[in-house]
């Protein structure tokens, strides 16, 4: 029997500040095996970085495509914008600060050709540090128990009944079905992507992948996490360099995800917990760790928080006083299907940089 032709996806990455780890992130999709699952397009969208990062020169053998903004749009927005571009069956969102290994398309590719992936959607690999063991991976979906737990430090005195966010390596020995994927290697369906109207553009940065998989699973489409596919993950290179003010942008994501798929009352009510007691629980808990905390940042960033809540939850907004100016462009458009003679000389190219947007 003739093999089933491999799969082809487009990959997009987004960069804000990332360095040096950018090109290795493209020369390790350039050397990685992809004879079960053909490499498309690689699309780099730049958030207006300040490093040079985005200077990226031809990386053999990638179909390059940069499109840089003029201002830092955000993780959700700039993920539309780079899907908008691709036409491959999979879309593949991969953070800069990973890198592929060899076998990793090869493993995911023959994956996908079996009856088991066809009942899924997003699929996620095992993530690695360094010397090749276990990181995060994958996440249980934020309930309100899930989220009390994470705010009062509960997760860590009673996880049987305040179960903690992310799965841990343990809890991932073998292949199968959960909650999601982490966004740093985020493989989708196009047509799932398109359907559901890419991410939701009011996440500026965390949990919209998260939100992604719940509307996902609730067209009937799960997440899947392949362990044999294996992914070296630097983790917060982008996001560390804003310091307290990531949190603020974790809060104003948390809260977003709350209104969006929980009753009113539970949000309300989460939301008051959190301006209530996290800031002591997150002080407390830092302190009987001996980890640095500024309480004079922690109560800028609740301040912070609290005035947003007051505003009217405004979606996508950087925060304050992080170096990060609010974007003045529209909102990215919805990811398109079909192709275009724009697309087909941007194809033709080895790389091809687009005007800012």
């Amino acid at each position: 029997m003739t093999p089933p032709p491999p799969g082809r996806v487009d990959i997009v990455v987004v960069n804000w500040n990332t360095g040096h780890y950018l090109r290795e992130c493209l020369r390790s999709i350039a050397a990685a095996d992809d004879t079960s699952l053909q490499v498309g397009d690689v699309v780099v969208v730049d958030n207006a970085s300040t490093d040079g990062s985005a200077r990226v020169d031809d990386v053999q053998g990638l179909r390059l495509r940069i499109l840089v903004n003029r201002s830092n749009r955000g993780f959700a927005v700039a993920c539309n914008q780079g899907a908008r571009l691709c036409q491959a069956d999979f879309l593949l969102f991969l953070n800069p600060d990973t890198r592929l290994y060899p076998d990793t398309l090869r493993v995911m590719g023959d994956f996908l050709r079996t009856r088991t992936a066809e009942g899924f959607g997003i699929f996620g690999a095992r993530m690695v540090d360094e010397r090749g063991r276990p990181t995060i991976s994958c996440s249980r979906f934020p309930s309100p128990r899930v989220c009390l737990g994470g705010m009062t430090g509960l997760d860590h005195v009673v996880p049987a009944v305040f179960p903690p966010s992310h799965l841990r390596p343990e809890e991932l020995r073998a292949s199968g079905p959960v909650d999601q994927v982490i966004g740093a290697f985020f493989l989708v369906r196009r047509s799932l992507f398109v359907e559901l109207d890419g991410f939701d553009d009011g996440y500026f940065l965390y949990l919209e992948e998260v939100d992604f998989a719940q509307r996902a699973r609730r067209l009937g489409w799960p997440s899947y996490h392949l362990t044999e596919a294996r992914v070296f993950h630097a983790g917060q290179v982008s996001s560390a360099q804003l310091g307290p003010w990531r949190h603020y942008l974790l809060l104003c994501s948390r809260t977003r995800y709350m209104f969006r798929h929980w009753t009113r009352p539970q949000a309300w009510l989460l939301t008051g917990v959190c301006l209530l007691l996290e800031p002591a629980a997150r002080t407390v808990g830092a302190a009987l760790r001996s980890e640095p905390v500024s309480l004079r940042a922690t109560l800028a960033v609740y301040r912070a928080y609290a005035r947003w809540l007051i505003n009217g939850r405004r979606p996508g907004m950087p925060p304050p006083a992080s170096g990060i100016a609010p974007s003045p462009d529209p909102p990215a458009h919805r990811p398109e299907g079909g192709g275009s003679d724009e697309g087909a000389r941007h194809r033709r190219s080895r790389i091809h940089r687009l005007a800012p947007r």
